[in-house]
């Protein structure tokens, strides 16, 4: 059986989802495989600046931090606040092929990378379109730089970025985090579809298992 975690690194209520999906993954890990997918939520046809969405998130991370008790980094909202003043061109297509890479290396950390790009993003301040915003995770993932940055300009992870986008929007994911449970290659059942808590989830887990036991 298998939970799959559509989600996107620029999404703010996916940062607040974190610690919940890593505390279900912990608890489930030998009962579920867990598989994270990238949904591709900023893909302009164009480079557009954080200007365009940063009054928006000014108001939105506060209603982020109060419901999911995760604080947004000062270093995250400089930019959000000071927004004429930044490079900043959010694209969620970097920090998906970065993924790809990862769960081809280690698919059994993809929930905890998932975690970690979007700290270094709302938290650290890094710019996920960056190359240089991933260099500081390679080492605790047992990523080889050389190799990684090869990977991460190659045609053939960036397909597979895209065929995950693709993935998601067949699952109908209308916004993200969004938490599936899939019975067989065409037969899935959804516990989440927006941030809910660690004891919400946990409940459905709970009684998706026990159904399954009868």
């Amino acid at each position: 059986m298998n939970i799959i975690y559509c989600y996107d690194a620029y999404c703010g209520w996916c940062y607040g989802f974190s610690p919940v999906i890593k505390r279900i993954e912990e608890k489930y890990r030998s009962k579920f495989t867990f598989e994270v997918l990238s949904g591709g939520m900023i893909l302009p046809k164009q480079p557009t600046p954080i200007s365009v969405t940063a009054p928006y998130i000014q108001q939105a991370y506060k209603t982020v931090e109060e419901h999911t008790g995760i604080k947004f980094g000062e270093d995250y909202l400089w930019h959000i606040f000071n927004y004429e003043q930044s490079d900043w061109f959010p694209s969620s297509e970097k920090p998906a092929i970065a993924m790809c890479i990862l769960k081809d290396h280690d698919p059994g950390q993809a929930i905890a990378f998932a975690a970690d790009l979007q700290h270094a993003l709302h938290f650290e301040g890094r710019d996920l379109t960056d190359d240089e915003a991933y260099r500081h995770l390679l080492p605790a993932y047992g990523l080889d730089a050389e190799s990684f940055y090869e990977d991460l300009h190659s045609e053939v992870y960036k397909e597979k970025a895209y065929h995950e986008f693709a993935m998601v929007q067949q699952l109908k994911v209308k916004g993200f985090p969004c938490v599936f449970l899939q019975i067989t290659s065409g037969k899935f059942y959804q516990l989440a579809n927006g941030f809910i808590s660690f004891d919400v989830l946990d409940e459905r887990m709970q009684q998706v298992w026990q159904e399954m036991q009868n």
